[in-house]
């Protein structure tokens, strides 16, 4: 990155003047234009729209959009280049849910969690995901890039012509987001499908699996992440499930950050969890991968020293086996884009990691290394480009940028699964809505109605809504406005959905018929293993939690800086008593109280 050159006041004045004086002179060329439509603006701005077969414009919101600085060594860079690309919804769609949030709402049967992936992506319909276009060596890059983008223009009109934005979920509109997701499966041997434990059926597409399995002739590991988050029954159920529908992919059971107890078939959506701890990389399912690649590459590719990694970290020792790990981003490598793909070249096993956004990509490779060396973030779409890092001499992994694929799928179940970034989201009360329907969140939350003081003693409870969820959750964070000091219920909605994404909130999708088979799934004997793969893994870190303490599993990280539980809180000042109750508060000035 060049230095900084001083930039003074003088400087400073005349870089104003200059733009004041660019200001006015495009007001008063806009005034001398004959008055424009506001349909022939939106044609003129061709970079945030799309346009549909029907005629109709369609609106993309680019996420997380940085601010373009090109001086003379930048020219080429730009930081919105892989940015997320969704369709952005309209004022009245977004005032419209905003009503109906105020309404009542009525909790929804268990049975209601039960997802169908037939049902989300329509496989052989045009869900499909864009393939690359046929090319040759004949062809220049730039005729190359041509193809590509007419095809993908193709490709979202037939999508449009068959379903309405209404109905479609968010997706990926950038086509330099799919140009990495192409260029990472043409050059690994094995692929992994990583996808969220709490909604792996929303994560995983029919499309990519039938691309990747009959199209380039490679082997798919489905990798089923933090299942730490799920009772080891539902870990268990959605293995089988993914084997019955998809014979040909093997599964692994992951998480980077075991929790610091099994949830023991226990319902998760009956009580907030804790902070997950990171920082400390102990992973579970690293041993499982391994066992699977020798099975594929058996003598072709020397693993060995993959393997005295994995005893290493399993017997808890050290820095065993280290190595220099290169990281090499996808704007330095080499140009692979338009090479011919060799099997174990070099005798080096490559490995993709691929899937949507907020499912722990960069955290797996982070878990298989055993110390940070990709930057992880639950903001989707961090990952900007595709990445290659070396676990040990003979294997590199490489990870992709997230994207999401169209379905059928419900928005706010996306937004509740980490795929659309909260900050992004307009109104975001619908999707708390769909959170309390499905799990007990007035109880978990342990909030009081906002209207319990106005009604008399004996009088009906008054009904639930999004909206009173979140103002009386914003009563009891204390977020209120600014200016005017009302409760902040926007910002009590945000904390309620980062709760959920974090994992705090649990709410856990099952496979078809789960409900009524729960009881056997329990009495599973994979269940028992994966509760002791769990156990297992957290007898290594017993160590650094004894010298953790209290304050550490409510410390903020990542923008949500309101994750505390003050019933957590209230529940350990009653066991340790009044006088050292004072000491457990978070408020560091609530010593001083009775002075």
């Amino acid at each position: 990155m060049p230095r900084k050159k001083p930039f003074s006041a003088k400087q400073k004045k005349k870089q104003l003047q200059e733009k004041r004086e660019k200001k006015r002179h495009t007001v008063a060329s806009f005034a001398a234009q004959p008055h424009r439509s506001r349909m022939q603006s939106k044609d003129e701005s061709s970079d945030d729209f799309e346009s549909t077969s029907d005629g109709e414009n369609l609106e993309v919101v680019k996420v997380n959009q940085q601010p373009t600085k090109r001086g003379p060594t930048d020219k080429k860079y730009d930081p919105n280049r892989y940015r997320l690309h969704f369709e952005r919804e309209s004022k009245t769609e977004v005032a419209e849910r905003k009503r109906k949030a105020t309404e009542p709402f009525q909790m929804l049967p268990e049975e209601m969690l039960e997802v169908d992936i037939e049902d989300i992506y329509r496989p052989g319909s045009v869900l499909d995901m864009p393939k690359r276009p046929p090319w040759n060596y004949s062809l220049s890059k730039e005729q190359v890039e041509n193809k590509e983008e007419k095809y993908f223009h193709e490709y979202l009109e037939n999508i449009y012509e068959k379903y309405s934005p209404r109905e479609l979920s968010y997706f990926e509109h950038n086509l330099e987001t799919w140009r990495q997701l192409w260029r990472v499966l043409e050059m690994s041997d094995i692929v992994l499908l990583i996808t969220d434990i709490r909604h792996p059926v929303l994560h995983f597409s029919p499309a990519l699996y039938n691309y990747v399995i009959n199209d380039l002739k490679k082997h798919l590991f489905l990798v089923l992440n933090k299942i730490d988050l799920a009772p080891p029954s539902l870990v268990v159920a959605w293995k089988h499930y993914f084997q019955t529908k998809y014979p040909e992919i093997r599964i692994i059971c992951f998480t980077a950050f075991p929790k610091d107890r099994i949830l023991d078939n226990a319902d998760p959506n009956k009580k907030l969890q804790k902070k997950r701890r990171r920082g400390h990389f102990t992973a579970v399912g690293p041993n499982q991968l391994l066992m699977a690649c020798e099975e594929i590459v058996k003598a072709r590719v020397d693993l060995s020293s993959w393997r005295e990694k994995v005893e290493a970290e399993i017997q808890g020792e050290e820095r065993v086996c280290d190595h220099q790990i290169s990281v090499s981003l996808g704007e330095d490598a080499p140009d692979a884009s338009y090479q011919e793909h060799e099997q174990f070249k070099d005798g080096i096993l490559t490995i993709g990691c691929v899937g949507h956004p907020n499912v722990g990509k960069s955290s797996l490779m982070n878990g298989l290394v055993g110390k940070k060396v990709v930057s992880a973030s639950r903001t989707p779409g961090h990952t900007k480009h595709f990445q290659t890092i070396f676990l040990t001499p003979t294997v590199r992994l490489c990870d992709s940028p997230g994207l999401v694929f169209p379905s059928l799928v419900d928005k706010q179940l996306q937004i509740l699964s980490g795929t659309y970034p909260i900050a992004q989201v307009q109104e975001p009360y619908t999707a708390v809505g769909y959170l309390a329907q499905r799990i007990p969140l007035v109880s978990i939350l342990k909030i009081k109605h906002p209207d319990i003081d106005s009604t008399d003693k004996g009088a009906c409870a008054p009904q639930w809504s999004a909206w009173d969820i979140c103002d009386a959750w914003a009563e009891k964070r204390g977020f209120m406005t600014a200016k005017a000091a009302r409760n902040d219920v926007y910002r009590a909605a945000n904390n309620i959905l980062r709760l959920a994404v974090e994992g705090r909130l649990i709410m856990c999708v099952r496979p078809s018929n789960y409900t009524n088979e729960k009881a056997q799934w329990e009495q599973h004997q994979e269940t028992q293993q994966i509760a002791a793969l769990q156990e297992k893994h957290r007898m290594l870190e017993l160590e650094d939690e004894q010298q953790s303490d209290l304050s550490r599993d409510f410390t903020s990280t990542e923008g949500d800086s309101d994750a505390d539980v003050e019933s957590e809180v209230d529940s350990d000042r009653k066991s340790v008593g009044p006088d050292r109750a004072m000491f457990l508060s978070s408020n560091p000035f609530s010593a001083l109280v009775g002075d």
